[in-house]
């Protein structure tokens, strides 16, 4: 648990350092690459990337705002920015993750969230697969201990935590069900 609660341009900005044991062109394709963004990140995002270029992601319009090959990219995705960082380490890398977003009371959600999406980004370049869902098992922990901390109240993010488990609670009983009655029904009488 590594992240900190920063100002960015007079608004909250969570950063986020991880050594890797990787080197920095093999992180800037897990980081870049649409095939392996997809096996970790919040969403595949289709993109090139260069510098200037729009794409869309969950029905929303990103722009990629700095692009320094192996090193930078930083996008602006709805009002939140964004950016990955890379230097090199030893053997490895250093990468530095910056999320800047208006409303400073989501910070301990939003960093248990990104806590979960970085794990998976470890696995990933370990050669394994963390599920989305096996990952954010640990944000109810992480969120409560973010919010003490950062000195938040961490009612909005229980809230909203209780919810989101509540939705992939539903769609996985929708999902089992549908499978049961589907097999039910091409059985037939």
């Amino acid at each position: 648990m590594n992240g900190s609660l920063e100002t960015v341009d007079d608004r909250p900005a969570l950063r986020f350092e991880r050594r890797l044991d990787h080197p920095v062109e093999r992180v800037w394709r897990a980081i870049t690459e649409p095939a392996e963004l997809a096996r970790w990140f919040v969403d595949a995002v289709e993109w090139k990337p260069e510098a200037g270029e729009v794409f869309e992601a969950r029905g929303q319009t990103g722009e990629v705002t700095e692009l320094e090959l192996p090193h930078l990219i930083a996008w602006i995705f709805g009002a939140d920015l964004f950016r990955f960082e890379l230097r090199p380490a030893g053997d490895g890398c250093l990468l530095v993750f910056t999320h800047v977003f208006d409303d400073r009371a989501l910070g301990a959600q939003q960093a248990a969230g990104w806590e979960a999406y970085l794990n998976r980004l470890d696995s990933h370049l370990a050669g394994e697969f963390l599920s989305e869902e096996a990952a954010h098992e640990v944000v109810p922990e992480l969120h409560e201990r973010y919010a003490e901390r950062f000195g938040l109240d961490p009612e909005v993010g229980r809230r909203t935590i209780a919810a989101m488990q509540a939705t992939a609670s539903n769609a996985t009983s929708a999902s089992t069900t549908g499978r049961r009655s589907k097999l039910t029904a091409d059985q037939g009488p």
